[in-house]
C-alpha cells in the first residue's frame, strides 16, 4: 500500500489514541459518577478539537522553508516556483553587512598600526641618539651589557 508520510503518521496517531482510550476505559469502573462524567466531557471536547481542522487565514500565511526532494537528495528551499527578488535581497543583507564590517575593521587596524609606527619613528627622531646608532653592532652589545648590570 502506497501511503504518504502524513497519512502514515495520522494512522499511527489514531492507533495510539485507541490504545490510550481502551486503557483509560479499563480503570473507570470503580470511579464515582461525577468524575466519570467529567472524563466523558473532556473526551468529547478533545474529539471536537481533533475533528476541527486548523484554519489559516490567507493574508497571514508566511513563507517557511520546506524540504524539496530532487532525485536522490533533499534540499532546503522556500517552495514555490517563482523567485522573489525581495527574498534574495533580504538574504544577501547579512552577508553584505558582514563584508562592510570586515572592511571597516581592516581600515581601523591599518590606521592603528600606522599610528604605532609613527609613534616609534617620532621617539627615534626626537631621542638624544642619532638613528644610525641603533644600527651599530656595538650599540646592541651595549644594550645587552646595560641590561645585565641592572
Amino acid at each position: 500500500m502506497n501511503r504518504t508520510p502524513s497519512a502514515s503518521a495520522e494512522l499511527a496517531a489514531d492507533r495510539f489514541a485507541r490504545r490510550v482510550t481502551a486503557r483509560l476505559n479499563e480503570g473507570t469502573d470503580g470511579l464515582p459518577y461525577d468524575i466519570t462524567e467529567r472524563l466523558r466531557a473532556a473526551r468529547v471536547q478533545a474529539l471536537d478539537k481533533r475533528r476541527k481542522p486548523a484554519v489559516v487565514p490567507v493574508r497571514q500565511t508566511v513563507a517557511a522553508p520546506v524540504m524539496v526532494s530532487s532525485g536522490g537528495s533533499a534540499t532546503l528551499g522556500w517552495g514555490g516556483e517563482g523567485g522573489n527578488w525581495w527574498r534574495a535581497l533580504i538574504s544577501a543583507a547579512p552577508l553584505t553587512a558582514l563584508v562592510v564590517g570586515l572592511v571597516f575593521i581592516n581600515i581601523a587596524q591599518d590606521e592603528h598600526i600606522a599610528h604605532e609606527i609613527a609613534e616609534v619613528d617620532t621617539a627615534l627622531l626626537t631621542d638624544d641618539l642619532p638613528p644610525s646608532a641603533y644600527t651599530d653592532p656595538g650599540f646592541l652589545q651595549f644594550l645587552k651589557t646595560a641590561d645585565n648590570s641592572r
